[in-house]
């Protein structure tokens, strides 16, 4: 009996572990942590990213340092732990706290991450030779990356655009670039600060010779990329300027942390919405908030003579007038018969009417029940008009042939 082989398996593709200027352990706590949380991070470009192993591809968290504003060596109060191991990252919305696991590892990080934000090794750090090496060469790449890379406060808008967006967004920033409507590759540059109470909006333009951009001011910069172009305008007015950079990470759900009664977890309780007329539970609510609306409250009828009812809405009380009450007018009601009191006289009966006379047909079978439907009142229905007109004539034949 021959052996039936089995082809041979192919080897699992294995991603590619994503490409950092520097990489490391990183212990992070953000606004809303309460303690920090440990992560493998790496640095590439303008963003930080945070992996759960130095052995995942996809990132389960990032921060984006185009809001960058400083690096501090802040101690957390009340630490006792060695205070050479933790800095904070403060961007333009938030404050992020880091903590390492040497003085060394701290510097490296902070040095970092000054290069690739200034694009210049910094040199107020405690670093090695092979660590200014490194940031170095971070910088030549980082330098590459942006001159073919539109910078994030690129957006294509018109001026007016521009402006509105500057005005109603103040703390996304006062810098801004857009298309120019000169030659293809000219760029403008819209900036909006405020002097004295009254907001000051300046346009500038910058020409695209080659592969240099030009600043048209009274002494012509030249620049080797759009991201440079930021950079001058950023660092020749003292920082005063700042890219703007539109946040939509803002939260649309207002919560807390509370600690659960059951197990003593801490949770996250998203108290529900107040409706109008209603006061918010104490509690709040534990339960995700839905999407969908909240119903609409039933408004009463409009009180208009022309507004119609229909009859199966209408409610059971307007049947129960009695006496001098007076219904709704938009209700058609029609009155009771009011009942007789005692000792009221009764109607008087209808007369009697004469009985006919009448000559007996088949043993006077015929003409008795003709009297007996004579004295009986008339209630007129579908044919009995026609019934009663044939036995009238079958009625006046039987006499004719009598007489």
């Amino acid at each position: 009996m021959a052996l039936v082989v089995n082809p041979p398996r192919a080897p699992k593709p294995k991603g590619t572990l994503p490409s950092h200027y520097h990489e490391s352990f990183l212990e992070k706590k953000g606004p809303r942590d309460q303690d920090y949380k440990k992560f493998w991070a790496g640095l590439q470009g303008l963003t930080l990213y945070f992996y759960n192993s130095n052995r995942d591809f996809q990132h389960v968290e990032k921060v984006d340092l185009g809001g960058f504003m400083k690096l501090t060596d802040e101690v957390p109060w009340g630490s006792s732990r060695d205070f050479g191991i933790y800095f904070s990252l403060f961007l333009r919305n938030q404050e992020i706290k880091f903590r390492v696991d040497s003085l060394e590892s701290r510097e490296v990080w902070k040095g970092f991450i000054l290069t690739v934000v200034e694009l210049r090794v910094p040199s107020n750090l405690t670093l090695l030779p092979g660590h200014l090496y490194m940031m170095s060469e971070a910088r030549d790449k980082e330098e590459a990356r942006r001159a073919i890379e539109m910078p994030s406060c690129f957006l294509k808008v018109s001026r007016l655009e521009a402006q509105l967006l500057l005005e109603r967004y103040p703390e996304c920033g006062n810098l801004l670039l857009r298309p120019s409507g000169g030659s293809a590759g000219d760029v403008s540059v819209t900036t909006r600060q405020t002097l004295n109470g009254s907001p000051v909006v300046r346009h500038y333009k910058v020409k695209h010779e080659g592969p240099k951009y030009v600043i048209d001011v009274e002494v012509p910069f030249s620049c080797a990329s759009l991201d440079a172009v930021v950079n001058y305008f950023v660092s020749h007015t003292n920082k005063a300027l700042v890219p703007f950079l539109l946040d939509d990470d803002y939260e649309k759900v207002l919560g807390y942390e509370e600690a659960d009664n059951e197990n003593g977890e801490r949770v996250w309780v998203a108290p529900s919405a107040p409706r109008p007329g209603h006061a918010p539970p104490a509690g709040g609510s534990k339960q995700p908030l839905s999407d969908q609306p909240p119903p609409l409250p039933l408004l009463p009828p409009p009180q208009d003579e022309n507004y119609v009812i229909p009859i199966g809405d209408a409610p059971a009380a307007a049947a129960s007038y009695v006496n001098d009450e007076v219904p709704s007018p938009s209700w058609q009601v029609t009155p009771k018969p009011m009942k007789l009191v005692k000792g009221q006289a009764k109607a008087p009966k209808p007369p009697m009417m004469p009985k006919p006379e009448h000559r007996v047909l088949n043993g006077g079978l015929l003409a008795k029940k003709l009297t007996s439907n004579m004295a009986q009142p008339f209630f007129p229905a579908t044919g009995l008009a026609d019934v009663t007109a044939e036995l009238e004539e079958k009625l006046q034949r039987r006499r004719a042939l009598e007489h």
